[in-house]
């Protein structure tokens, strides 16, 4: 591998890269320089003038979940070096960074991991023949000839790759199929996280670095969505250098590299790698500079903005009536013609796939709720009522039980739209979209959280406390409709500006672009900072599409189909004292409501437990790994065990009133059935709850401040829930290929630093959230 390196990344060829990565910097930073103090003004302004967007019903976690694990389990992974398959136990913290050990027992000693994986950027493969397709599109030159051997060989039928078009590749693979399922929706999980890698409460810097992009991406003439805006901002300015670079490097390396084509792909995964990690060494050092100084001269910006504050707003509004003047006619002619046609399927493709999913999530939370509420009757009150309760936190952090709300997002297709307005990928939205659920998610659980808790501190007896438990379940579920339609509509109005506003400066830049120098007069020089002439543009094109978007939006709240709300409803907070109770301590429900009277040192004990409590455990942790050797892991024709069929449930709320009245009365048994790993009963849980009719609304969009209603709700067709997949599989009858290594369970001395050269240095680098991750 140095000898690759060495050869093709010599010292002139090294020096090249790193001006030209510098050059790609200066250029990039110029734009970002000018866009903070567009952004800061934009920030200050709205904190004066706006109205602070649509009040949520939901509360939201102010304290996040930390120092939690949210999977864990062992993986095979093919280290490189050495070209053999290795077991590693492996885990994902609340910061969904990957962490690799040696082994268990390595994680319990504290030793330090093999590795800490970043995976924005990357995409989840579980097939050998697409990854083998992506590699060798990545290098020109002829194909490897059919039945030649593959650069990667996999012992199972089920393996989990990491790929990445720049950085270097990560090969897993595990036994069964229920197994890969549960990992490729953590690893999905991990990918969704890391890619919105910019704090959202970011009001300036945020906002500027994204513009900044934008804008230099426009300058090259490349408009429309980018596929590598992941990460945080030196990830996506070092894929915005390889973009840029790593076509040139290609076409000069891809000529001078020997050997098979199989050879000649693994050399330029290693080179590529190699350069990312350089390009990333150097932009984080350039950024951190560039970052030090806008924050230096933040302070006399904000002086200028509060002391000139309305001079500069109607500097801002005279030049743009003056742009309005000389674009709007091209621009009415561009959207009636090219864009409103399309602004309803476009709609139309979005809002299947996200109502979809936000019901998922709604009936996800009720059957969660149900449950634990049928097993805190069933097992004893409030005394199991913590341990349920702690598990029911983590809910919207949960890869496996959030995966079917997910995957609703899959369903979006806009292959007819993408030519036409310049989409490269519809994984942009799928992901926005899909966090966006977590978000709903999280907040549903935690107002549920916080009303129980409130309950509770009236000492309610078992009957009682189960039916506050609807109660307030029925209660949520309302603001959760209310809040959903809210997050669905912005995200919809936002989705079709990123696909239409791009296709408009697109078409209108040969005729306008080049007449809006001449505009930059009407700007006094002391406001220059804070007036660029071509965010003016920008926002006069988006006022003449704005209409169209709203109006369709609007439009689409009428059709019962998609569960929004109307726009002609106001519905104001309809608990006022609601959000007061969230100023209080975060709730420990393990040691609030915990059986028995433990002492001192258990409460510590459970503290460090809890610290470490992993969400969805692959193993059984009595039980051993799942990989030790035994005679029947590799043997094929072993059957494997089917989950027992679950009985048949309630079909209604009021069915399930009377269930548990009925329970209630009589002395109920403890369950026969072995309990389910996350405490719930072994039971289909009825179909979710039908909205009732909505109370008063609240303003919906901050953009208009148009006000909101809501909307008559359809009656949600019955959702079946797929039984538990167990724990542990065996593997299946299929076996390993028999040219293929098997997997071995013999530790390696496999290092995390690089191979022997001093061009790969394998470095550790932190990301935003301070996850030490390899690089």
């Amino acid at each position: 591998m140095g000898d690759v390196l060495s050869t093709h990344l010599d010292d002139s060829r090294r020096q090249y890269i790193a001006e030209k990565t510098g050059k790609i910097l200066k250029d990039f930073f110029q734009f970002y320089e000018d866009q903070y103090g567009v952004a800061l003004f934009n920030s200050m302004r709205y904190e004066i003038e706006g109205t602070g967007g649509p009040q949520a019903q939901l509360l939201w976690r102010k304290v996040p979940l930390d120092e939690r694990v949210i999977f864990s389990g062992n993986l095979f992974q093919y280290l490189e070096d050495s070209k053999k398959w290795r077991n590693r136990f492996s885990l994902v913290p609340h910061n969904y960074g990957l962490v690799l050990y040696e082994n268990k027992s390595a994680y319990e000693r504290h030793t330090p991991p093999r590795a800490i994986i970043n995976s924005a950027g990357y995409r989840i493969l579980t097939s050998v023949d697409h990854y083998l397709e992506l590699v060798g599109n990545s290098l020109p030159g002829p194909a490897p000839k059919s039945g030649a051997a593959p650069i990667l060989k996999c012992p199972t039928q089920y393996p989990l790759i990491l790929w990445h078009p720049y950085s270097r590749h990560y090969y897993f693979c595990v036994m069964t199929e229920p197994e890969q399922e549960k990992w490729l929706a953590v690893f999905q999980d991990c990918v969704r996280h890391c890619n919105n890698g910019i704090p959202e409460d970011s009001k300036v810097e945020g906002p500027a670095f994204t513009d900044a992009i934008r804008m230099y991406r426009q300058s090259k003439e490349q408009y429309g969505t980018w596929e590598m805006l992941c990460g945080n901002e030196v990830q996506i300015l070092s894929n915005l250098v390889m973009e840029e670079l790593g076509p040139e490097l290609k076409n000069a390396i891809s000529p001078r590299m020997k050997g098979k084509p199989q050879e000649r792909q693994r050399q330029w995964i290693q080179i590529s790698d190699a350069v990312y990690r350089m390009i990333y060494e150097q932009t984080q050092a350039h950024f951190e500079a560039v970052a030090a100084k806008c924050e230096m001269a933040r302070p006399a910006m904000e002086s200028v903005i509060r002391t000139d504050m309305d001079q500069i707003i109607t500097s801002k509004e005279h030049l743009a009536s003056k742009i309005r003047a000389f674009i709007l006619p091209k621009a009415e002619v561009c959207v009636r013609n090219h864009v409103q046609p399309y602004i309803p399927s476009i709609l139309e493709a979005l809002m299947v796939p996200t109502s979809q999913g936000f019901t998922e999530v709604r009936d996800v939370f009720f059957k969660e709720v149900t449950d634990m509420n049928l097993n805190v009757i069933n097992e004893g009150g409030i005394d199991k009522l913590g341990e349920y309760m702690e598990k029911l936190s983590q809910l919207a952090y949960h890869p496996v039980k959030m995966q079917s709300c997910y995957e609703k997002m899959d369903q979006l297709k806009l292959e007819g739209l993408q030519q036409r307005f310049d989409v490269s990928s519809a994984s942009v939205f799928k992901q926005r979209a899909q966090i966006h659920m977590r978000e709903q998610m999280d907040n549903a659980v935690y107002t549920f959280e916080t009303l129980l808790h409130q309950e509770l501190g009236k000492g309610p007896t078992k009957e009682e406390l189960c039916k506050s438990i609807q109660r307030i379940l029925e209660r949520v579920l309302k603001k959760y409709d209310y809040d959903s339609s809210t997050v669905r509509k912005k995200f919809f109005r936002e989705a079709l500006l990123q696909i239409t506003i791009p296709f408009l400066l697109k078409k209108l830049a040969p005729t306008c672009k080049s007449e809006l120098p001449r505009f930059q007069e009407l700007i006094f020089e002391d406001f220059a900072r804070f007036i660029l002439v071509e965010n003016t543009y920008e926002e006069v094109v988006l006022q003449t599409v704005m209409k169209d978007i709203m109006q369709a939006v609007k439009e689409a709240a009428v059709q019962r189909k998609h569960n929004l709300y109307r726009d002609s409803m106001v519905m104001h907070n309809s608990d006022p004292n609601l959000h007061l109770l969230a100023e209080g301590v975060p709730i420990d429900w393990g040691e609030e409501y915990s059986s028995g009277s433990p002492t001192e040192a258990d409460l510590s004990a459970e503290k460090r437990r809890r610290a470490k409590q992993v969400v969805s455990v692959i193993h059984d942790d009595e039980a051993g790994l799942p990989y030790e050797p035994c005679p029947e892991m590799l043997s094929p024709g072993v059957p494997e065990k089917e989950p027992a069929p679950y009985p048949a449930s309630p079909d209604s709320v009021k069915e399930l009133r009377g269930l548990v009245a009925k329970e209630l009365r009589v002395e109920s048994p403890q369950p026969t059935a072995e309990p389910l790993t996350n405490g719930t009963s072994p039971r289909e849980s009825p179909q979710p709850l039908e909205s009732e009719e909505k109370g008063a609304g609240q303003q919906v969009s901050s953009l208009n401040h148009i006000p909101h209603e809501p909307a008559p709700t359809v009656p949600r067709e019955e959702a079946v829930s797929p039984p538990t997949t167990p724990i542990r599989r065996l593997p299946s009858e299929e076996g390993a290929d028999s040219d293929c290594p098997k997997p071995s369970d013999k530790e390696t001395g496999e290092e995390v630093s690089g191979q022997g050269s001093t061009l790969y240095v394998q470095t550790t680098t932190e990301d935003s959230t301070g996850v030490q991750t390899e690089f």
